[in-house]
């Protein structure tokens, strides 16, 4: 594991934004790095690809240019890029961080992306491509409730703390018993090296209806951008992981006629109210969270004063 070795004794920060999708992360982001004059680590994995912009709800162009940004527009859809990797990387770019500044900005709400940061990942099998070709066989015949009945059978202490609905939480479960011979909880919850800074948890939260008001605004914002047309371009590509994604897929079901427009953008809607739902429980389960509304910028600035040391 990469050791970072910053240029002074000074403690390190990270400020740890994190909360469902529609909350106002990457504005909060952006404030606190102004306000602590460092740089912000996008954690949104979708964010990672140039191609997928109105559908992710990216960062416009002003906002990237107000705080430094990383791992936004760095990738193509057609390339591989797991969490292991983003570990890796994110834990560089600290370093070199670290080295001129006390306190960085890791924002997202991909929780398995953050946790890898913040914590580090579970030291998991590698998978064989034998091993990945029959679970997603088995998966393509008998679909979600296949992957229900395996992981059930293999792993019942997983199989009641995930996400049901997640086919690929199940599939990635599926993989390691598979490929292992042991449950994939056994590998799960282990002690990790401690990390060279101390993470600040920031956790933004609205109350459910207006959280769902705001998920359909930025739908709705989305469509006016052209999300229709960005989805026809990415048609080509739908193989690939990354446009296994809300916002696209109901387009492409569309596309192949399987559901007319009204339809595949009320989809997009509920989809997307149940990822929140799904981001939601995971911060509910991991991490120590602060909760703040994001119009509390008072609060969220005073608590990071709080907990950095810094001068308010």
């Amino acid at each position: 594991m990469l050791k970072m070795t910053p240029s002074n004794n000074r403690p390190k920060y990270l400020l740890v934004v994190g909360g469902a999708t529609a909350t106002g992360k990457t504005a909060m982001a952006i404030r606190l790095a102004k306000v602590f004059n460092t740089e912000i680590l996008s954690a949104d994995s979708r964010q990672f690809y140039r191609e997928m912009t109105i559908g992710t709800a990216k960062p416009a162009p002003e906002d990237l240019a107000a705080a430094p940004h990383h791992f936004i527009n760095f990738l193509s859809v057609t390339e591989p890029y797991s969490v292991g990797d983003f570990e890796r990387d994110a834990l560089q770019i600290l370093e070199q961080i670290f080295k001129e500044k006390d306190i960085a900005i890791l924002v997202g709400g991909s929780g398995l992306f953050l946790r890898a940061v913040y914590a580090g990942l579970d030291e998991f099998p590698l998978i064989s491509p034998e091993t990945k070709a029959w679970v997603a066989n088995g998966a393509a015949k008998g679909g979600l409730s296949w992957l229900q009945q395996r992981v059930a059978e293999l792993d019942p202490v997983y199989f009641e703390r995930v996400d049901r609905q997640n086919p690929a939480r199940l599939r990635r479960a599926l993989e390691v018993c598979r490929e292992s011979g042991r449950p994939f909880s056994g590998f799960l919850d282990k002690r990790q090296p401690a990390r060279p800074f101390q993470p600040v948890f920031l956790l933004l939260e609205r109350p459910r209806q207006e959280l769902y008001a705001q998920i359909d605004a930025r739908v709705d914002k989305m469509l006016a951008d052209g999300l229709e047309e960005e989805a026809r371009a990415l048609l080509p590509f739908r193989h690939y992981p990354a446009l296994r994604t809300v916002g696209y897929e109901e387009w492409f079901d569309c596309f192949d006629g399987l559901i007319c427009r009204e339809t595949a953008v009320e989809k997009i809607k509920q989809h997307s109210r149940n990822y929140a739902k799904r981001q939601a429980t995971w911060f509910n389960k991991h991490g120590v969270w602060k909760r703040f509304h994001p119009d509390d910028v008072a609060g969220i600035l005073a608590y990071c004063m709080e907990k950095t040391n810094e001068p308010g």
